[in-house]
């Protein structure tokens, strides 16, 4: 069964965000492929993020721990009782490894574009956010162009010299030879989502990206037709207009509200 939204679905942000973010990804991967090759090439790669906040829910565990496993044991001087004494470890600090879109020339040599879907913790205000800026940071340094997508109603939104048209989606795509110009679509959530320029090398034509058709592939593929649970409040709320057309297309689709 499809969507009963006509773009994003709302109820993914606070149950299957962190499943959405990878399928996405890949989906977007995909449909880039045939667009920019042979002279480019669409790498899904992962950056982590140690992450200091026990709120975050999407934190997964490193594939490898380092620990003295020696036991240190000393007498007291006091008693002849063996006094067992504590062993230096290495805990293990929580991680998010979160997947982002590269397109590169052929060989590497280049990075050209970088393609970011922006996640709760990207957006958690203090350490997430400043965590994440300092990485774009890096980028718009470079001469990479910069795409960002925020799917997500909550959190802290990306900074701009002026405030943010209404909204509450939003594409950002910055090209080196323009800015600190940025440019910002920004949807309501009872629209489709939008078609997207992805910036390649200055000489190459731009190609786009229907976010659109990759979220109802993801939509499909994952089957959230059926995981999700729609009879659960929406995280974050929704205004009174807002919940009511929300609660008007759940009825339409037959699902409970």
């Amino acid at each position: 069964m499809p969507s009963p939204f006509p773009g994003m679905d709302p109820f993914i942000e606070s149950q299957m965000w962190e499943d959405f973010h990878t399928r996405f990804i890949t989906i977007l991967s995909e449909s880039l492929v045939p667009q920019v090759r042979p002279q480019y090439a669409v790498n899904v790669e992962r950056y982590v993020y140690v992450t200091r906040d026990e709120d975050v829910e999407s934190i997964i565990a490193p594939d490898l721990a380092v620990t003295d496993t020696s036991i240190g044991w000393r007498e007291s001087a006091a008693s002849p009782t063996a006094t067992l004494q504590p062993v230096k470890h290495q805990i293990v600090m929580p991680q998010l490894r979160q997947p982002y879109l590269v397109i590169r020339t052929r060989r590497g040599e280049t990075v050209v574009a970088v393609i970011e879907l922006l996640s709760p913790w990207n957006k958690k205000r203090d350490v997430g956010v400043a965590e994440y800026l300092a990485k774009r940071a890096n980028v718009l340094k470079s001469s990479a162009s910069l795409v960002e997508l925020d799917l997500l109603r909550s959190g802290q939104r990306l900074p701009t010299s002026q405030p943010l048209q209404a909204g509450d989606y939003y594409a950002f795509i910055t090209r080196p030879a323009s800015r600190p110009q940025v440019d910002v679509y920004g949807w309501r959530l009872q629209d489709p989502l939008p078609t997207v320029p992805i910036p390649l090398a200055e000489n190459d034509a731009e190609v786009c990206i229907d976010l659109q058709a990759a979220f109802t592939t993801t939509y499909d593929r994952a089957g959230y037709d059926y995981s999700l649970h729609y009879e659960d409040q929406l995280v974050p709320s929704l205004d009174e207009d807002a919940a009511t057309w929300v609660a008007s297309r759940l009825k339409s689709a037959g699902l409970p509200k």
